[in-house]
């Protein structure tokens, strides 16, 4: 599970909550977005459309003082709450979404580049809420000065597509069933829990 406030973006600022399970596709690893909210109408039709996350629209409120960040799933009673311990350290990771889009599975390269802070972390879930699993106490870390760069997603090709599985994980939510043609690359500025 991960939250985001962005402070800028293409679409301008947002706030993001979403849960990820392992998945793969074929032989290539990543994660699947199987629950994902955000704050805002355009970033839901952009996250669906260009990369086949299964976006809704929610309200979400982030607060941050010195050490805590809270994220709040206002409509669900979700509260992601995460505090900073310990120094920053400068974190460059390479990430890989698979998710399945209208015009079938694709692949999600990301790039994020950040300061890292460990975390010390609790999620509240109502009991009867599908994500109930999820609550309690975690690790985690908290970024800040994080830079986000999402590009088009692809179908595999080359010599390892005679793999193609099918998705390894909870089928997302609803997906788009837009243009096969559609690719966006995206680049944001963000704060996020994880």
């Amino acid at each position: 599970m991960f939250g985001v406030r962005y402070t800028d973006s293409p679409v301008g600022p947002f706030c993001e909550l979403a849960v990820g399970l392992p998945a793969r596709l074929g032989l290539r690893p990543g994660f699947c977005l199987v629950e994902h909210v955000v704050s805002e109408p355009a970033a839901k039709v952009g996250l669906r459309c260009n990369w086949g996350f299964p976006a809704d629209v929610g309200r979400l409120t982030w607060v941050a003082d010195a050490e805590q960040r809270v994220l709040r799933y206002e409509d669900r009673g979700l509260v992601l709450r995460m505090a900073a311990i310990g120094p920053r350290l400068p974190v460059l990771v390479g990430m890989r979404s698979v998710q399945r889009r209208g015009d079938g599975p694709v692949l999600v390269p990301r790039r994020l580049t950040a300061s890292a802070r460990f975390a010390r972390g609790v999620v509240d879930v109502p009991a009867d809420d599908s994500l109930a699993w999820l609550g309690g106490s975690h690790g985690g870390l908290v970024l800040s000065a994080a830079r986000l760069v999402v590009r088009p997603a692809r179908h595999p090709l080359g010599l390892l597509s005679s793999f193609r599985a099918p998705l390894r994980a909870a089928e997302p939510g609803l997906s788009y069933r837009g243009s096969t043609r559609t690719a966006a690359r995206s680049s944001a500025t963000a704060e996020a829990l994880q």
